[in-house]
């Protein structure tokens, strides 16, 4: 099962991917008006569509795949509507190639599309708790060889957060990222210095401290969408240091 936002719902996108046996669930692209008049209804909100061929082929397709596209595909289009303070988002509307509502009710798609924010909490623990926000090297090469060591840094953590809550029967996505981080770089130290019968110990001991205390259950938090940090007033680094320090000495 493929999730995704609006940006992947497209016609040639959603018949690739039911090509390849595998199904998807999008946002549907705002651009693509429909409303529940149209179509089979299978439930509140739920209804069943046909999607028919572009006329024109669109950007990135050449003209033998376009040619190959079905004239028309049927898809799932589900509507929900969001109630919680905070969120931005009021109403959703969400197209899935999940046509049988006996297998996957409309409660189970929808809270399916819901995990999809755990993406974007991923990106965030990437570029915010381990630091790849600001990448150092400057030739290209060396940014991608920075980028796969923050990759690696990454899957090493959840690896360990994988293994610890399979182990002590907590589940892996309830335990801090930041907290393992913290908690192997206090081990590394003790798993190089032990030999290789006490090592099993140790790590074990690792597990047990990365699942000791898991992270409370809080749906639908939201936060204010502030700063907490005020930045210093001081102008931004637009030319490189040896000319600011020109500009110093002739000022």
């Amino acid at each position: 099962m493929l999730l995704g936002d609006r940006a992947f719902c497209a016609y040639a996108d959603m018949f690739s991917i039911t090509k390849l046996g595998c199904d998807a669930v999008f946002r549907k692209h705002k651009s693509r008006k429909t409303t529940m008049q149209k179509g089979k209804i299978v439930g509140d909100c739920d209804k069943l569509v046909t999607w028919y061929k572009p006329k024109t082929c669109p950007k990135g397709l050449s003209k033998d795949e376009f040619d190959a596209l079905p004239p028309s595909i049927n898809v799932r289009e589900i509507y929900y509507n969001i109630v919680i303070p905070g969120f931005r988002t009021e109403r959703v509307s969400l197209i899935t190639t999940v046509l049988d509502k006996a297998t996957y009710s409309t409660l189970a798609i929808v809270g399916l599309y819901g995990q999809r924010w755990d993406v974007e909490l991923d990106l965030r623990h990437l570029k915010t708790t381990l630091g790849m926000d600001i990448l150092r090297c400057k030739t290209p090469s060396m940014v991608r060889k920075e980028i796969y060591v923050f990759l690696l840094a990454y899957n090493l953590l959840r690896s360990l957060m994988w293994d610890a809550g399979t182990t002590y029967t907590t589940p892996p996505l309830r335990l801090s990222l930041q907290g393992t981080r913290h908690h192997l770089i206090n081990f590394i130290p003790k798993l190089l210095a032990a030999t290789s019968t006490k090592r099993l110990r140790v790590y074990r001991t690792l597990l047990k401290v990365i699942a000791h205390k898991a992270v409370p259950d809080r749906p639908a938090r939201n936060e204010p969408r502030v700063r907490k940090r005020r930045p210093k007033a001081y102008p931004l680094m637009t030319k490189p240091r040896h000319e600011l320090r020109k500009q110093l000495q002739t000022a």
